[in-house]
């Protein structure tokens, strides 16, 4: 690997003579990690190698699949996270009481994996708050926040310095910043090819933007957890010792067994590719030493759902007492957890760009037309009519092509489509055809092999 020289300058300061090692560890295979979804369980594990050391529920592959050809990966069964971030809910274990109800913030979290992380590690009294900045990753952070399935999670679309109506809100904060891109050269040589000196500073100076409003939305007591894909001190050591000067926050420190190979810092906690398996990480967490806390108030200002159609909603439901049913000016109907109301309404009037809770459908006249969004939450009623397909029916499924479904023994009406007990969606069986309800932008759409 042809490494910048002023990268491998750079990294022979921080390694000495552990240099050698990492390099010859940047030409080795990137390892191939998932992470499980505990409410979607694996009919049919994958060919899993060791596990995650530091992620019960996380393990190597002995090799990399087509994860676009296994319907379980569109269920929501697992996801395909690099090792090293995971580190993050360890992290917070650590540090923070997740038996409790928490007010969760993940600040840059497109494309999700980490706000999957965080949505697993909550109990189901809690709200998280999944945001991007750029208006064009928000889909896909979307998208696999509605495949993972929890309901208790608002999307939103802000810049950071735009939430001050959040300040002191959050009992954690997680800002995975924007960076140079270090830790990643061996998965994505791009990032590689667009280091540079300069990159590294404005990478640095945007984080401390970042950091700053990242550390208003953090309550008295709450916990800021800060991390990069990178190695270099401006980015990490020196960010993490600034906000500690220009910020009531102090440095927590994690016990973390030797044999992870995790290098403890003065601030923080790095990742190297030849001590540990993974990529490159940073990972510094703080607690709020002075502040105010804010408090939830308010009243969330979209219609209730009239008590007649509510009571539609119950069948559909596993818990449906555990919501609260609201329409959206565009008649789509949203489910919010009832204890977390006040929660939302506060979100909902800081933020103007963002999601309204758990989409579950709409009504047409008397009829209600179920969300795929409700196919795949956890939320979902377990005694719904479903049909189980065969892989390849499956995958047809979804590719939004033909079945070789018999309809003889199908009811008419909504139809869960799944796989290995695995909900995909929902299809509607009318007279002798069957129409799929998977919305057209999630269709898989490379070639399947006969």
């Amino acid at each position: 690997m042809n490494l910048p020289e002023a990268f491998s300058l750079q990294m022979q300061q921080i390694l000495g003579d552990a240099y050698p090692a990492f390099v010859e560890s940047l030409s080795m295979p990137a390892p191939t990690t998932i992470r499980l979804n505990s409410r979607k369980p694996l009919a049919t594990p994958l060919a899993a190698g060791e596990p995650v050391l530091w992620h019960p529920q996380a393990y190597y592959l002995a090799e990399r699949p087509v994860f676009t050809l296994d319907p379980a990966f569109h269920a929501g069964a697992y996801y395909v996270q690099e090792a090293s971030s995971m580190f993050v809910a360890e992290a917070i274990k650590q540090v923070a009481d997740t038996t409790q109800p928490l007010k969760v913030m993940d600040l840059c979290a497109a494309p999700g994996g980490k706000s999957t992380l965080l949505a697993s590690l909550l109990n189901q009294d809690s709200l998280l708050v999944a945001n991007e900045v750029i208006k064009s990753r928000v889909g896909v952070l979307k998208e696999n926040l509605e495949k993972w399935g929890y309901p208790n999670y608002i999307v939103s679309n802000h810049d950071p310095e735009e939430m001050v109506d959040l300040e002191g809100f959050f009992d954690v904060v997680l800002t995975d910043a924007p960076c140079s891109g270090e830790g990643l050269f061996r998965k994505d040589p791009q990032a590689m090819n667009e280091w540079s000196e300069n990159s590294v500073q404005l990478c640095c100076a945007r984080q401390r933007r970042i950091l700053q409003a990242a550390a208003m939305l953090v309550a008295q007591n709450g916990i800021l957890c800060y991390s990069t894909c990178t190695y270099n001190e401006k980015e990490n050591e020196a960010n993490a010792q600034w906000l500690t000067q220009v910020a009531d926050f102090e440095p927590i420190k994690l016990n973390i067994p030797a044999e992870w190979g995790v290098t403890e810092r003065k601030y923080g906690y790095q990742f190297f590719p030849h001590k540990t398996k993974g990529e490159g990480f940073y990972l510094a967490v703080f607690r709020k030493t002075k502040g105010e806390k804010q408090e939830s108030r308010g009243k969330i200002k979209l219609n209730r759902l009239p008590q007649k159609k509510a009571e539609t909603l119950k069948e559909w439901l596993k818990e449906p007492a555990r919501f609260e049913y609201y329409e959206k000016p565009d008649g789509q109907i949203v489910a919010i957890p009832a204890g977390l109301t006040h929660h939302y309404a506060t979100v909902f009037r800081a933020l103007q760009k963002r999601s309204s809770g758990l989409e579950i459908g709409q009504f047409k006249g008397n009829d209600f037309i179920p969300s795929h969004g409700l196919a795949l939450s956890t939320a979902i009623a377990t005694d719904l009519p479903a049909v189980e397909l065969s892989k390849e029916d499956a995958l047809r499924f979804l590719k939004k092509e033909n079945l070789t479904v018999s309809l003889a023994d199908q009811p008419k009406g909504w139809l869960l489509a799944r796989y290995e007990g695995l909900n995909l969606g929902f299809m509607k069986v009318i007279g002798d055809r069957i129409n799929n309800y998977l919305p057209k932008e999630w269709r898989i759409r490379m070639e399947i092999p006969e």
